[in-house]
């Protein structure tokens, strides 16, 4: 009788162990696919899993790309984050704004205007993220934050010795192109210039521009001077001008912009002021170009380019380049004018995991 007794109660027991750890699979498998749980799961390859709607149900897509978070939009001009795949064939990373990825971020990209120890991450930063200084602008125009020691691991801005070296280039081609044809022209000297302010440092390019005006008429078009351009109008307006006034703002290293490229993409000749011929050959043909240093002054380069105006067979040869490399145009439009630099930023850090830091990043940029 008591052994009988004894089996029922161990056999009661078993049956509600084997109910309870029944229980448990079906809350833990629940867990696991219900839409409730997060968003967003590490996996060991460093990718991501995010919830999306598809077909009015939510299935789970997998990111198997590092993530590069961008903190805030430059100066809020926004574009859309599918663009660096649609213009430039940039897909190597998943490009977001949702500062809810941060702990998931490989990579966060800090754009330099808006630093400040009130905007920066609250979080602590993950070992395996990388903050990424971004600056386009000359130093002449950069302004110093405090608290940036040992802040960021790279550096993205115009200067070739950035980890993120970030310009239009010329594509060279193995094949020569024997089929370019300069555009019609119908003026000699055109400008496109929406800033003459001096604290920028445009003073310089302002200067050269009114002595050089007194020897040679130039076609000048822009907010400085009270004559917008309509977007469309920008590069039709150029390609139309047999020389182009490449003038920078200020005159730094490496620090050679878009100005260089509107008239290289469209068949006219640039005449850049800027940093020394040396450094634009670094990244052009000697040949593309007219560089004010090589005239003793604003009457002579006038006088030169009055003078190609009148030999054909000289002019043409500032487009022998066009053989072998072609220029792109660059956007134009006030959104996209950092998305070259945010699809670099992507196109890196799809390629480089490796662990870099920067100690002083003014030390670095200033000197």
């Amino acid at each position: 009788m008591l052994s009988s007794s004894l089996s029922g109660s161990l056999l009661y027991r078993l049956a509600v162990i084997v109910a309870v750890a029944g229980l448990f699979s079906l809350i833990a498998m629940f867990a696991w696919t219900s839409p409730l749980t997060a968003c967003l799961s590490s996996n060991k390859s460093g990718s991501i899993r995010e919830h999306i709607v598809k077909n009015n149900s939510l299935v789970e897509a997998v990111v198997d790309k590092p993530v590069l978070l961008l903190w805030v939009w430059p100066e809020n001009y926004r574009f859309s984050l599918s663009d660096c795949k649609t213009i430039y064939n940039i897909d190597g990373c998943h490009l977001t704004d949702n500062r809810s990825l941060y702990n998931n971020s490989d990579a966060v990209l800090l754009f330099h205007k808006g630093i400040s120890l009130s905007s920066l991450p609250k979080s602590p930063r993950p070992p395996f993220q990388k903050w990424i200084w971004m600056n386009v602008e000359s130093p002449h125009n950069t302004r110093k934050f405090p608290g940036t020691s040992n802040l960021f691991n790279l550096t993205l801005s115009y200067r070739e010795d950035s980890d993120i070296p970030v310009r239009s280039r010329l594509i060279s081609r193995k094949i020569p192109d024997e089929n370019f044809e300069i555009p019609k022209k119908e003026k000699l000297v055109c400008w496109i210039v929406s800033n003459k302010a001096k604290y920028t440092g445009a003073g310089i390019r302002e200067a050269y521009f009114q002595e050089l005006s007194k020897y040679v008429k130039v076609e000048v078009y822009g907010k400085a001077y009270g004559t917008f351009l309509d977007y469309k109008n920008y590069f039709p307006t150029i390609a139309s001008c047999k020389f182009y006034l490449s003038f920078e703002n200020s005159i730094h290293k490496d620090y050679i912009t878009e100005k260089l490229n509107g008239p290289l993409s469209v068949g006219t000749v640039p005449v850049v002021l800027g940093p020394p011929r040396k450094n634009y050959e670094r990244f052009i043909p000697g040949d593309s170009f007219i560089h004010v240093n090589d005239f003793p002054d604003a009457k002579a380069l006038a006088e030169y380019l009055t003078r190609l105006d009148q030999d054909e067979e000289a002019y043409r040869k500032y487009f022998n380049w066009r053989r072998y490399f072609s220029a792109r145009p660059h956007l134009i439009l006030k959104n996209q004018e950092f998305v070259l630099a945010i699809c670099t930023a992507c196109e890196y850090v799809g390629r480089h995991r490796e662990y870099k830091q920067i100690p002083d990043i003014y030390e670095w940029f200033f000197n």
